[in-house]
């Protein structure tokens, strides 16, 4: 039991908490109960404003952290006091246009939990050790639990344990400390259920000790246009295979039910947001559209359907609006056909439905022309039962108020959002402990296994020479190339001087025997973008062309490439050019280190591609956007979807 200021009410030999401080037993705080009866009694006793502010999830930052769109040359260290200051926005975050009403995107700590009556929150901060986390989490639940009811937060975030490539902003982060996995497709191109199994498990235990219980993730979306700038979060283009490792992910973060030790998973971005018009983002109004021109949307949601079963607590639509299909032309959001006929009749789920950030003010695709109650309205009709992105109530208030005739779709949402607190037993401890918490996170054991876990997602994709692994007294040449988008320069990239055991390094091509070139390609950015036609071809990718004929022509050359997308590498890999190439490795998000380990041949490469990648750039302006590669015809690939070889 723990708690700081309620009082204790003694029955039967066992303990309750008094949260709403009036001295008896309510059955909202008798956890002999069912979530579902405890729920229900609490929604009972909650003011109108109150169940308004349950329905809300925004960012809420640490004392010192900064806000994701602002840059700071160099930043203070993040404390666990209270951040105060609330940031309200005039323009849209993710277009920069005006908009019709200022959102609050993130909240002061005080007046989010005692004034907005919120308990959803969005953690952000990846930059504060883990016993700084844990105890700012503590005060939090502190003042939650000194409220009218005393109910508790539950604070969410985006995955924090992949080495990332960058182009996804905030949607993706690596945190100070917690164990280093590869990046989603990575965990995929292991081709390991084992393996995914071991990180969700391990994973969970470092998020729960600094008090983190909600995932915003994982991506079901099928990675099948190759333009679209989120593929680095998702399970590849294969249905079956982003089933599998979805099905691990739930069950390793969450268990078999929710409970104490669980992360309460949102499984995204339903009904599959990997077929976007031309790879265009629906963050953005011209990339609304979700099309299907290979009539594939069943095959989209398979993996919904394996996590539905696993048990997903939560599933969050996209911005999308379904294009030429059997549904209104509205986003999914506000999508009744399909989120309570599809999601909920159909399939069968039984969850929370949470939009993703901002649907209502930022990007309310297909319902443009209703004002900001109507579509409150309109998305609650719909299934919508927690609104993401916006920490000032006042309208949503103002519209329950106005249409008391969603009030039971309003408490149908809250005792969701209530159950789910109390699965995760939130209410009888909201309170972790801060020395386990510097001990869990980045655990030895922990870190071991997402090294292993780097080493078994690389993708060994040709060896014709069969000079790989490399003997061990090859001197090798190794350049790590990567170029900040639309900053490319004609240098060469990082040049590796440490020492590695097994292999010889030398300063420069002329005095190698092997050039070992890693080239980390990278997609225009999703913050900020346009409408400008998206490419993967590696000179629309922040790669110098010229600069690595150059380098390649000079020396036999192991090519590692970096697969964030599929990208196409016929700028550099051709029929004219495929001899100056040794061998081709294919990552996903990993150490130096860890290619050094498959080139040394200290481990033998076990990976498969997650996807297939296009032979040439015209062949992706071709391909229909949600058709995997692997049927795209056979003058489509380059590498094939399920290809890897080994020693």
């Amino acid at each position: 039991m723990g708690k700081q200021s309620a009082s204790i009410l003694k029955i039967d030999n066992l303990e309750f908490k008094d949260l709403n401080k009036n001295g008896k037993l309510d059955p909202y705080e008798d956890w002999r109960l069912s979530s579902e009866v405890r729920s229900k009694d609490l929604v009972s006793q909650m003011t109108l404003e109150e169940k308004a502010g349950m329905l809300l999830i925004a960012d809420m930052r640490m004392f010192n952290e900064i806000f994701m769109l602002d840059k700071v040359e160099t930043p203070k260290a993040i404390t666990a006091d209270f951040n105060e200051e609330d940031i309200v926005l005039d323009k849209n975050q993710f277009t920069g246009e005006p908009l019709a009403y200022p959102v609050m995107n993130t909240v002061g700590t005080t007046k989010g939990i005692t004034q907005n009556h919120m308990r959803h929150f969005i953690w952000r901060t990846t930059t504060a050790p883990a016993d700084v986390m844990a105890a700012w989490s503590n005060k939090v639940q502190a003042l939650a639990e000194k409220s009218r009811l005393g109910i508790p937060v539950i604070f969410a975030s985006n995955p924090r344990n992949h080495i990332s490539a960058g182009s996804m902003g905030a949607t993706a982060s690596a945190s100070v400390g917690f164990s280093k996995w590869p990046s989603e497709i990575g965990l995929a191109s292991m081709n390991d259920k084992e393996t995914v199994r071991q990180f969700a498990e391990m994973a969970r235990q470092e998020w729960a000790s600094v008090g983190l219980r909600k995932g915003y993730m994982y991506m079901a979306d099928l990675a099948t246009e190759p333009r679209w700038q989120r593929i680095e979060g998702t399970f590849g283009e294969d249905p079956k295979l982003a089933a599998e490792t979805m099905e691990q992910i739930v069950l390793g973060f969450q268990g078999d039910t929710l409970g104490n030790t669980s992360i309460a998973l949102t499984t995204k971005h339903f009904p599959g947001g990997g077929a976007t018009y031309k790879g265009f983002d629906p963050h953005y109004t011209y990339g609304r559209n979700a099309v299907f021109p290979g009539n594939r949307l069943e095959e989209n949601m398979l993996p919904f359907k394996v996590a539905i079963k696993a048990g997903t607590s939560s599933i969050m639509p996209y911005y999308s609006l379904p294009k030429d299909t059997k549904y209104e032309e509205v986003a999914y959001a506000y999508n009744k056909g399909i989120l309570r006929d599809l999601l909920r009749k159909e399939l069968g789920f039984k969850g929370i439905i949470n939009s993703d950030t901002g649907p209502i003010e930022s990007v309310p695709w297909g319902v443009d022309s209703l004002t900001i109650e109507k579509r409150y309205v309109k998305a609650l009709e719909a299934g919508i039962n927690l609104f993401a992105g916006n920490a000032d109530s006042g309208l949503l208030i103002k519209t329950l108020k106005a249409h008391p005739e969603v009030m039971p779709l309003v408490d149908e949402s809250v005792e969701l959002l209530l159950k789910e607190l109390f699965d995760l037993q939130l209410f009888e401890n909201p309170y972790v402990d801060v020395e386990n918490a510097t001990e869990t996170v980045g655990k030895a054991d922990f870190v071991e296994a997402g090294k292993e876990a780097q080493r078994k997602s690389v993708v060994l994709l040709r060896n014709d020479q069969k000079q790989l692994p490399l003997a061990k007294t090859t001197k090798v040449y190794f350049e790590d190339y990567q170029k900040t988008y639309g900053k490319v320069d004609a240098l060469g990239g990082k040049v590796f001087d440490k020492t590695y055991d097994g292999i010889t390094f030398v300063k420069t091509p002329e005095e190698a025997d092997v050039i070992l070139l890693w080239i980390k390609p990278a997609i225009r950015p999703l913050f900020p973008s346009d409408s400008s036609p998206l490419k993967v071809n590696l000179s629309n990718c922040a790669i110098n062309v010229d600069y690595i004929n150059k380098l390649t022509a000079k020396k036999p050359t192991i090519l590692a490439v970096n697969f964030a997308n599929p990208f196409v590498i016929d700028e550099i890999y051709n029929y004219k050019t495929k001899e100056r190439f040794v061998g081709v490795i294919g990552t996903f998000g990993i150490s130096e280190e860890a290619l050094l380990d498959i080139v040394s041949g200290k481990f033998k490469p076990t990976g498969k591609m997650p996807f297939t990648t296009p032979i040439s750039q015209q062949a992706v302006e071709t391909n229909k956007e949600d058709v995997p590669g692997y049927d795209e015809g056979p003058n489509y690939p380059l590498f094939k979807f399920g290809e890897g070889l080994s020693y």
